[in-house]
């Protein structure tokens, strides 16, 4: 599935080595739509002016958390260009909290919203069947933070970029265009079956008529997907003609239930080859994309549920945090590609 030119190496090799910014990383959260039918709680990290009074956020018993300046100024009056991040099926802002500090240190405004329904601290059955939603969740985060410079900055709005993990990976896709068929995704799940992302095709309202519905932002201009699942219903036709640069990262390491050459491999196979690029990491594992976990963490959460400890667990003898510094190389090196600074 690799799909990555020695030229398009070189050259993400310049861009991530000259888009380097000094900043502290601000944190802050913040809730929209409150009294609304699908209320967001949003993450928001940006370069900020101060870095006094440092503290530890995204952490909890089990996961590290990244320094950030708690509801620190934003750092100048600049334009910024912005990344929305998606987090995956039962995740939350904390998942991908490593990479948006890598990316404020590149002078990145970056905001997460915890998606109703399908997040830790919301598992409402009625939201998560609405997997529409998400990608406008993204969008809803999108027109805040550029209505509002009072939360991270100004924002760039000819630089916008989302990512996702996961279920976020489905997101990003689908907020950059991507139209899904119902009958093509119930028909690929009978022949290409991949066991977890077809198991939760009803509890995620993929049989209803408002998953064809138009969920494109023309707002963005790059996306990255970070081994995503549900890829198989989006039409072929739609892929090939997605309008942005697109990086797909896939985990080399199968975990058994949602194979990467069915997932991000389909998404290889029907993107535009001028425009997209696909890199399969082989020692990272579906869930090396989360955070890294603390000592003694697999154990703790398979004594609470067993099984689940595989969160913790990569696909080789590199630590979670060599396999994160790899990505966020890709990915920094991409977004400056995608997203150039105007002149």
């Amino acid at each position: 599935m690799l799909r990555f030119s020695s030229f398009t190496f070189g050259a993400w090799l310049c861009a991530a080595t000259l888009s380097h910014a000094g900043d502290a990383t601000g944190f802050r959260e913040t809730d929209l739509g409150l009294a609304g039918p699908r209320p967001l709680h949003v993450a928001i990290w940006y370069p900020a002016r101060s870095s006094h009074h440092v503290e530890t956020v995204g952490e909890n018993a089990v996961f590290q958390g990244i320094e950030a300046v708690r509801n620190a100024l934003p750092a100048s009056g600049q334009k910024r260009a912005l990344v929305v991040l998606s987090h995956g099926y039962g995740g939350s802002w904390r998942n991908l909290n490593w990479l948006a500090g890598a990316l404020v240190q590149q002078g990145y405004i970056v905001a997460a919203p915890d998606h109703p329904g399908t997040t830790t601290f919301n598992k409402a059955s009625e939201q998560a069947a609405m997997l529409w939603e998400r990608p406008r969740d993204l969008s809803r985060v999108i027109d805040a933070l550029a209505a509002d410079p009072g939360l991270a900055g100004l924002v760039d709005p000819g630089r916008i970029a989302a990512i996702g993990h996961s279920l976020g990976g489905w997101t990003v896709v689908a907020q950059a265009g991507a139209k899904v068929d119902r009958s093509q995704f119930e028909a690929e799940c009978k022949v290409n079956s991949s066991p977890r992302a077809c198991s939760l095709r009803r509890e995620l309202g993929l049989e209803h008529a408002g998953i064809e519905a138009e969920m494109a932002d023309r707002r963005l201009g790059a996306i990255v997907s970070l081994d995503l699942g549900l890829a198989r219903g989006f039409t072929a036709q739609s892929l090939a003609s997605l309008p942005v640069p697109a990086l797909v990262i896939a985990a080399g390491t199968d975990i058994g239930d949602m194979p990467a050459r069915l997932e991000s491999g389909y998404l290889a196979e029907h993107l535009p080859r001028t425009a997209s690029t696909s890199v399969e990491i082989p020692d990272a594992m579906h869930f090396s994309f989360m955070q890294i976990c603390k000592p003694g963490a697999a154990a703790l959460i398979d004594a609470e549920t067993p099984g689940d400890g595989i969160v913790c667990r990569d696909g080789g003898t590199r630590s979670r945090e060599e396999i994160h510094r790899e990505v966020a190389f890709l990915v920094i090196g991409f977004l400056a590609n995608a997203l150039p600074v105007s002149p």
